[in-house]
């Protein structure tokens, strides 16, 4: 097998909402996921070794476990299964997304790694398969296995697939923190109040949705929606909250809030001219923090 590499972009919750806390320890959610044109390169060949060969490199390569990734569980999961047998690969893994943002990098690469693999190597495991395979690597590798504008909601983790591409104009700030996700959950307090939104809900495959179908629809529906877990890590890390109004006062945006579970910061904007110049005033104002400007495909 040759060198082949293969681009793992970077997810995005435009709105996420904390239904309930499960006997179990996790969280019941409702949540939009969509993701954008930035991300991390993963480079894979097989090799004549005893041992993998798993390394990463590019500027967000600090604080990954070597020896425990979602590099090395997808294999070992696929070997557990007897999918790759006695077959050693070495994979490098540039990191361009920043590592414990709320970006879900990590899940990408698993869930690229596994589509790689099935197509590659004819595997021919059907979604089932593989959605039984990504669950035990970790939640948000599912969703990532199809990069899709994706509802998700219940304590199953229930996804509806949505096939319309809106090409939102949108703004990423990574302010340098770490955010652990088990920490925010466990922290994060469950008040169940959401607003008023003005589209009414469908159900399709048992999963309600709201029904809009134009980027305008789509854009009023989030401004009215926000990120339950964000209250959560303001007050572990107040400068998110400073960050966050500064990216809602710039001209033609439209709402801001963080991704995931943080501490990434993402605003989404009325044109991409609006959101490249307030990249340049964050690159003043905070120039050493991580920002950067894409569409969501």
């Amino acid at each position: 097998m040759q060198k082949i590499k293969i681009k793992s972009f970077c997810k995005v919750n435009l709105y996420l909402e904390v239904l309930k806390r499960l006997s179990s320890g996790y969280h019941s959610i409702r949540s939009l996921t969509t993701f954008c044109n930035l991300y991390d390169v993963i480079t894979i060949s097989k090799i004549n070794n005893s041992k993998d060969i798993i390394s990463f490199s590019g500027k967000f390569k600090k604080g990954i476990n070597i020896k425990s990734n979602t590099i090395t569980k997808t294999l070992k999961l696929l070997r557990k299964f007897k999918l790759i047998k006695n077959k050693k690969f070495k994979i490098n893994v540039k990191k361009n997304i920043p590592h414990g943002s709320g970006l879900g990098g990590g899940s990408s690469n698993a869930a690229d790694l596994l589509n790689f693999f099935n197509q590659n190597m004819n595997l021919k495991l059907n979604n089932n398969k593989l959605n039984k395979i990504a669950n035990q690597i970790g939640f948000d590798v599912p969703i990532s296995l199809m990069k899709e504008n994706t509802f998700l909601t219940g304590r199953k983790g229930e996804m509806l697939r949505n096939n319309e591409k809106f090409a939102l104009n949108l703004l990423i700030l990574y302010p340098n923190l770490t955010c652990s996700t088990k920490k925010i959950y466990k922290k994060h307090i469950i008040k169940n109040i959401y607003g008023f939104t003005p589209y009414p809900w469908i159900v399709a495959k048992g999963i309600e949705y709201p029904n809009f179908r134009n980027k305008k629809k789509l854009v009023n529906y989030l401004i009215y929606k926000d990120n339950d877990l964000e209250e959560t890590v303001v007050k572990i890390y107040p400068k998110v909250k400073k960050i966050i109004d500064y990216i809602k006062s710039q001209k033609g945006c439209y709402f801001s809030r963080i991704t995931g579970s943080g501490s990434a910061c993402i605003g989404i904007f009325s044109n991409m001219k609006n959101a490249i110049y307030t990249q340049r005033l964050i690159k003043k104002k905070y120039p050493k923090y991580w920002c950067a400007v894409s569409k969501t495909i």
